[in-house]
């Protein structure tokens, strides 16, 4: 069994009603073989699932408690995919995509029409390609009104999106008649996406937006972003940064090995003798690993790292959104035994759990599924966070908001005046408080996970 990286804008689809697709028993019979042996819930799998359903469905209804919403500690994370070469270069960061990510509210309350607010775009992508940025308001797509009913398919199915924005004027919502034309195509995302120093009161301060755990480019042996993220440290510790805002309120997670190598150069005081986390696996599998004596490879060192930083820090503030999720949230509880971790936001998604790919070595079934297979434990034997790391200030994004990095933008306002003790510096037009009905980055939250590519299972 081998890990590989999950699109994080691919959500685990539960069945679908409609006309039944057939069992395939080969391929049920490999699902069922790998989940009774590697799933982390594998003693509550069904003694004798229905192997009649199709693929899909027979998966999801051996996941623990999945319906389940009152229960907290379900399986909310675990999916599988059709094509298990899709479900690798997505884990990579690698999808069709226009490049915008976005977040849904009703127009007014009450109301059924819906508007889009842009939360970023990435960058090279069709959507900055067109000139959409960060707090456009979009309110039709191809010319059609969004409601309930149909901005979810309206916002995903089509190739081709006409956007028609809107703006703010006064508090209100005006739409114009602005429309920027975008096409989806296959595109890399590079998660890295801004950094920044800033020097007020006396504080030198890191700021990083960093939006998934991706250590390269799909396909490539190369670990560009990791080597991005160890070059932006290097800088940090150069300009003697004391003071650090870590921005992980769009990051669903990703691969460990990347939250290892970041966390690294963050706390203070670690080196490759100190616990980041440690993992718990399924009885079956503690149990074999105990038995040819590998349980070493049930705890995660940190690395000891000439750019860490952790040094000159008392503290580290983290921004903090309903999106931040998994190896985002391991990254907070892997440092809280080691200096006071800060958050800003919202309240994480919650995910202690983490998962691996799972696909056919031998090449006759094509599909490809992301099991949970292991529950994560900081240095303090802490896993306590499956409903979420409650904000130690909270905030919630405006309709109206300032570019990234901008230092009257409301998150990274608050946390300069946290550090500098000044009041926070917010843009005044802030806009109406809508209600939210979703965002593309909890969509990705659900469907990505902590993907851990140096696990000890093997099939």
């Amino acid at each position: 069994m081998t890990a590989c990286t999950k699109d994080p804008s691919v959500t685990p689809q539960s069945p679908v009603s409609g006309t039944p697709a057939k069992a395939d028993q080969s391929v049920n019979n490999w699902i069922l073989e790998n989940m009774r042996t590697v799933y982390y819930w594998n003693d509550k799998i069904p003694a004798s699932p229905d192997t009649t359903l199709a693929p899909s469905p027979f998966f999801y209804s051996l996941l623990y408690d999945y319906n389940n919403k009152a229960n907290p500690e379900r399986d909310r994370f675990s999916w599988i995919q059709e094509s298990a070469d899709e479900l690798k270069s997505s884990l990579s960061g690698e999808e069709k995509t226009t490049g915008l990510e976005v977040k849904y509210f009703l127009r007014t309350t009450g109301s059924t029409d819906v508007i889009i607010k842009v939360l970023y775009v990435l960058p090279g992508s069709p959507a900055y390609k067109a000139g959409l940025k960060r707090g456009d308001i979009i309110t039709t797509i191809n010319g059609q009104k969004l409601t309930t009913s149909n901005y979810a398919s309206l916002a995903n199915d089509p190739t081709t999106f006409n956007y028609g924005l809107a703006k703010l004027e006064s508090g209100k919502i005006v739409d114009t008649e602005v429309v920027k034309t975008v096409t989806a195509e296959v595109f890399q995302q590079n998660p890295v996406f801004l950094d920044s120093i800033y020097a007020i009161g006396g504080k030198t301060i890191g700021y990083l937006v960093y939006n998934q755990f991706i250590p390269g480019p799909n396909g490539s042996t190369t670990p560009t972003y990791d080597q991005k993220l160890e070059q932006i440290f290097s800088k940090f510790k150069a300009r003697g940064v004391n003071e650090l805002v870590l921005d992980l309120r769009y990051n669903p997670g990703g691969y460990v090995s990347s939250s290892v190598k970041l966390a690294s150069m963050i706390a203070k005081g670690v080196d490759n003798t100190k616990t980041f986390y440690r993992t718990e696996y399924n009885k079956d599998v503690m149990a074999e690993l105990q038995s040819q004596n590998q349980t070493a490879q049930l705890t995660t060192r940190f690395q000891t790292k000439a750019q860490n930083i952790g040094g000159n820090l008392s503290r580290v503030f983290v921004l903090t959104t309903g999106g931040t999720a998994s190896a985002s949230e391991l990254i907070i509880n892997g440092l809280k035994p080691f200096m006071p971790v800060i958050t800003i936001g919202e309240t994480t998604y919650g995910k202690n759990v983490g998962s691996i790919t799972i696909s056919d070595e031998t090449g006759k079934i094509k599909w490809g599924m992301q099991p949970i297979v292991f529950k994560s434990f900081n240095a303090q034997n802490q896993s306590d966070y499956s409903t979420g790391f409650t904000p130690t200030i909270a905030k919630s994004e405006p309709l109206g908001v300032k570019q990234l990095g901008d230092i009257e933008e409301i998150y990274l306002s608050t946390a300069l005046s946290q550090i500098t003790g000044s009041g926070a510096r917010i843009s005044a037009d802030q806009g109406p408080q809508l209600p939210a009905i979703g965002s593309s980055v909890e969509r990705r939250a659900g469907g990505s996970n902590m993907f851990d590519d140096r696990s000890p299972l093997t099939l």
